[in-house]
């Protein structure tokens, strides 16, 4: 055929107009297209833990960019980009109130934590204001609920106007008596809805290193649970997280980079959430983790979709952890170059 008559030239040009036609369509259908396919999401928080100013607690009250740090507010763009819309930024006690639990509140430290609230906040995220002592101030159980209280009137004034900001009771108490756990926190709940902070949640955390997979089961040092004894707290701003903590190695600790099984998160869960429903109560897993390897990856994918298809009880979940300082530690996902970075931000963000 000659392939330069008229005909085969109106041919080869219908060919090409037809070519850029689809062409055209497939550029407008890729630029209409999500960049990654993603799936709705029924949880509230999705976030993580940010550490750095509660480093250093041998060292009190500490010399900032020694013997702990904060967070650079940078990489809360990174998180927030990718989606994630709750941070836990962990602090000290005794930094923040240094004369006592009941003292004025240092200035200088407390202008460094106002300074993150209101990066976090500006860009329309929650934060976590969370006091780093395990139930403990300068080493000692805290009894005194009437101090505990006190403490916590004094931060709440502080963030009051700012609904966005949520009150973290204290993380991890362990070793006590379950009753002193939920008097202390309903102290703190109290306070705070005294404060004038009436708009917030407020994250209440149980003993046992406030397991999810011993909420039920483990005993305070009086024989109580958390079961026992947690339920029975009160808000009448009705806006309580009762936040818990959950790992997925042998001991439950986060120590070791090993996961039980992939479904060991699901499993670990089972018994507060049920708790959780029949008591009408909403739950926040604070802290969770896995190492870098298929087993933990499946198991953190395990937890988060139990987390979603019980959402009626779940509000989400806070990966532990970020931070400056955390360098090679096995759980890190500070941008860009934490070991789990990689891994678990985008595995993260099909969940938020």
């Amino acid at each position: 055929m000659n392939i330069f008559s008229p005909h085969w030239y109106h041919l080869i040009a219908q060919m090409h107009f037809s070519t850029l036609i689809l062409a055209l369509l497939s550029t407008v259908s890729a630029l209409a297209a999500p960049t990654r396919e993603k799936r709705a999401s029924k949880l509230s928080f999705f976030g993580v833990n940010e550490s750095g100013p509660e480093f250093g607690e041998g060292n009190l009250p500490g010399v900032a960019g020694t013997d702990y740090t904060f967070p650079t507010l940078s990489t809360y763009d990174t998180f927030i980009d990718k989606g994630f819309n709750a941070f836990r930024l962990n602090v000290l006690m005794e930094r923040l109130s240094p004369d006592s639990i009941t003292g004025a509140l240092d200035s200088t430290y407390l202008g460094k934590i106002q300074e993150q609230v209101e990066y976090v906040t500006g860009k329309g995220a929650y934060i976590l204001i969370s006091p780093h002592n395990f139930g403990r101030y300068n080493g000692a159980i805290i009894t005194d609920a009437t101090a505990f209280g006190i403490f916590w009137s004094n931060v709440a004034t502080e963030f009051k106007s700012n609904s966005l900001v949520i009150f973290d009771t204290n993380n991890e108490f362990h070793d006590e008596g379950g009753q002193n756990v939920a008097d202390l926190n309903q102290a703190a709940i109290t306070a705070i809805r005294n404060a004038g902070a009436t708009t917030q949640y407020i994250a209440v955390e149980g003993n046992a290193y406030t397991g999810a997979w011993t909420w039920t089961t483990q005993t305070g040092t009086d024989g109580l649970t958390n079961a026992d004894t947690m339920g029975s707290l009160t808000d009448s701003s009705g806006k309580l997280l009762f936040e818990m903590h959950q790992y997925l190695d042998s001991d439950g600790s986060g120590t070791s980079g090993t996961c039980v099984s992939s479904t060991i998160g699901s499993e670990r869960l089972a018994d507060a959430t049920d708790w959780l429903r029949s008591n009408g109560k909403k739950g926040l897993i604070g802290e969770f983790a896995g190492g870098v390897n298929d087993v933990c990856e499946a198991a953190v994918k395990d937890m988060l979709a139990f987390l979603d298809d019980n959402s009626d009880v779940w509000e989400g979940a806070l990966w532990w952890a970020a931070g400056p300082w955390w360098s090679d530690y096995m759980f890190s996902v500070e941008p860009t170059d934490g070991p789990a970075y990689s891994t678990y931000v985008p595995l993260i963000a099909q969940y938020e």
